[in-house]
């Protein structure tokens, strides 16, 4: 069989592009691969040996064409490269002035609006604990003015006066809540691992399999050749 060469070229005066070349090269031969790879099984040496020097070209047709695809957008490469060493000590994620000083500004506000909003929690609870003794006492007051009208018009005061404070106490509570540009985030930290292995492949057991399968892949192509759980085989690739 014969090979074509990627380095032809078509006329006098109009050299073929090289990456047009190497792409067309790649084409005839894999038009050349579909005449082998086409269900039939390799009848004899000749024919073995046919397909492995198809084979080899094929491979090296693919390398020349890589080569050629670096080459060209090394260009490309390069002036992204330059845009983006300008850019990165600004806007890089974490790493960039504009986050690292976003990042230190935070933590003191931060800590200031916690300080903040912890005073006013503390207001705020105090208003409830003044707001439910007012309720007590005029509920005290009204159970024992029966039958008394001095007593009753003393007891709706306290009423009053106890509304008064419940309504003090809401405003107090939003006041505590809300307006410091605090926000509620919620956190996990494993603290019991077996329990939280079975809540995970019971979340998502193909996931999690798939990880464990990748795991396993690691460590035997590293050399392990006992995984618990697994069963290790050698195979004979091309």
């Amino acid at each position: 069989m014969t090979l074509l060469n990627p380095a032809a070229v078509i006329g006098h005066n109009h050299p073929v592009d090289p990456i047009d070349s190497a792409l067309s090269h790649i084409q005839d031969l894999y038009d050349e691969a579909l005449n082998f790879a086409d269900g039939e099984p390799i009848a004899d040496e000749a024919m073995h040996d046919t397909v492995t020097a198809l084979r080899d070209a094929i491979h090296e047709a693919g390398k020349a064409a890589d080569a050629l695809r670096v080459e060209a957008k090394k260009p490309l490469d390069e002036q992204i490269a330059a845009i983006q060493d300008r850019f990165n000590p600004f806007i890089q994620p974490k790493k960039g002035k504009v986050d690292q000083a976003k990042a230190s500004l935070g933590e003191l506000l931060a800590a200031w609006r916690k300080a903040e909003a912890d005073k006013k929690a503390a207001i705020a609870a105090a208003a409830r604990e003044e707001a439910e003794r007012a309720a007590k006492a005029a509920q005290d007051a009204m159970r024992a003015s029966a039958g008394n009208l001095a007593a009753r018009e003393e007891a709706e005061a306290l009423l009053t006066e106890a509304k008064q404070a419940e309504k003090q106490a809401k405003r107090d509570d939003k006041a505590a809540t809300v307006g410091l540009g605090l926000r509620t985030v919620w956190r996990c930290t494993m603290v019991d691992e077996a329990a939280s292995l079975d809540w995970a492949y019971g979340r998502a057991p193909e996931q999690f399999k798939a990880m464990v399968q990748g795991m396993a892949e690691g460590v035997v192509r590293a050399g392990m050749r006992s995984v618990p759980g697994f069963k290790v085989w050698e195979e004979k690739v091309v």
